[in-house]
């Protein structure tokens, strides 16, 4: 009998959350790449409470690709399931996986208790998770076992966020047996040029391809677009006296923000008004990347080197408690508010949104992916009226979409990142793309461009199949 490796999409398909995907090589080892939660749909709930399909006791390593909350968020249930076995990602990825995970555990022992349900987690079983985590850096090959060799690349997603690249034998018992295949699982692909971190790097010489599709449909502002439209945002709201809400993710999307923020204000692009960065984590995951500008892109670390304290600048303040959130709002004046989640799924932004959403003067400004069914969602889809929190809530605040500030690449860039498959010499053994974790119109029109655009085999697998490569 032949063994070939194989690789099982139990979550993260069809879907844009919830990555969670197992290979298997030819010689019996199991890995897991992610173990995110499904966030934003109606029956996230009960796919995030359902036994994870594989015995968790066989599985040799984890591999995480970034520490965003749908790459990470079940892996304390792998742990209360059982798992012992090691978790490896770079540096980065752990320090801010510990924040995202303390935090969420919060937020989902209230969101349980609301529906009488268990949390699906205690923070018992998050402090059982980093002492099985070890960190690797990039570019330092790594051996697991006999079978499998691990490399990492930068995705430019996020701080610390990797592409994971296996070598495994290819098959056992047939005229392959010994040779070395590539597997690549890209995670999130950072947009780049992107305003802070460095450019996500090439695929390179690999067999197959595991690669996201969140923006598979569609693209974003050039950069002189997005900074000039979020300009005109600010500038409108001001004139008006109105309140700047901006549910933003509190891992890389607030810091590109702040950035952003810090150089319109230094070179007077907009008057000096006050700005919140509502958030816990954010204000946590701020401190983690000034403390590793060294990842930042060269022109950011040329700025940072001439004095410029990119995550602080007049008028800006960072707000812990809950009563130093609630106090923003009894400030009187035009401002700008900075909070999570950012698709408006839980945190503080709730509740910002139901004091502002009703003033016609104040502005919602959605600057990321927004799932089905988040509020996020419907208030980008045009909804006049929202339920939060059990109460309905008239929508006049102007609602504005800006996908520029995206960390994912949008759809001609993820083709041109294919298109930098192969070696040295252009020659290419990319044999077959899986498209996952986008909804399913964006994977398939991105499996489409890439088959009918580059000649490249790309499917869209469905949830819970195994494939043999």
């Amino acid at each position: 009998m032949i063994n070939k490796p194989s690789i099982k999409f139990c979550t993260g398909v069809g879907t844009v959350t919830g990555a969670n995907f197992l290979l298997e090589t030819s010689g019996g080892t199991k890995v897991l790449v992610d173990c995110g939660l499904v966030q934003g749909e109606r029956v996230a709930e009960e796919v995030n409470r359902e036994p994870f399909p594989y015995d968790v006791s066989t599985i040799a390593a984890l591999f995480i690709t970034h520490a965003h909350l749908d790459h990470v968020g079940r892996i304390p249930k792998l742990v209360r399931d059982g798992y012992r076995g090691p978790i490896y990602s770079t540096p980065q990825t752990k320090e801010l996986a510990e924040l995202v995970l303390d935090d969420a555990v919060g937020i989902l022992t209230k969101e349980a208790e609301q529906d009488g349900l268990e949390p699906l987690y205690f923070q018992a079983d998050v402090d059982m998770v980093f002492p099985l985590w070890k960190t690797i850096g990039y570019h330092q090959a790594f051996k697991l076992n006999d079978d499998v060799s691990v490399y990492l690349k930068d995705a430019g997603h996020i701080l610390g966020s990797s592409m994971i690249e296996f070598s495994l034998k290819q098959g056992m018992g047939d005229d392959r047996d010994g040779e070395m295949m590539k597997v690549l699982f890209t995670g999130d692909l950072g947009n780049s040029p992107a305003p802070l971190l460095r450019d996500t790097e090439e695929v390179g010489d690999v067999d197959y391809l595991v690669m996201e599709s969140v923006y598979g449909d569609r693209n974003h502002d050039d950069k002189e677009g997005r900074t000039n439209k979020f300009k005109k945002i600010i500038d409108e709201t001001m004139v008006r006296g109105g309140t700047l809400v901006i549910p933003a993710f509190s891992i890389d999307r607030t810091q590109i923000l702040l950035y952003e923020l810090n150089n319109m204000v230094e070179e007077g692009k907009i008057r000096s008004i006050p700005v919140f960065v509502d958030s816990p984590l954010a204000t946590k995951a701020t401190e983690v990347y000034a403390e590793n500008t060294n990842l930042f892109n060269l022109h950011v670390q040329a700025q940072i080197a001439k004095g410029d304290d990119i995550f602080r600048f007049p008028r800006l303040e960072y707000t812990v408690s809950q009563n130093d959130s609630k106090d923003i709002e009894r400030m009187k004046g035009a401002k700008i508010i900075l909070a999570g989640s950012g698709m408006s799924i839980g945190g503080r932004v709730i509740g910002h949104e139901a004091h502002y959403l009703p003033d016609e003067k104040s502005t919602i400004l959605l600057v990321g992916y927004q799932t089905t069914g988040s509020l996020g969602r419907h208030l980008a889809d045009g909804a006049k009226k929202v339920h939060i929190r059990s109460e309905q809530i008239i929508v006049r605040a102007h609602i504005e979409t800006l996908y520029g500030y995206s960390a994912h690449k949008d759809s001609d860039h993820l083709v041109d990142f294919v298109s930098t498959a192969g070696d040295k010499e252009g020659k290419t053994r990319l044999k077959e793309i899986f498209v996952v974790m986008g909804e399913p119109g964006a994977s398939m029109h991105l499996a489409q461009r890439i088959n009918d655009e580059l000649g490249v085999k790309a499917v869209v697998p469905e949830r819970g199949s195994s494939i043999q490569i």
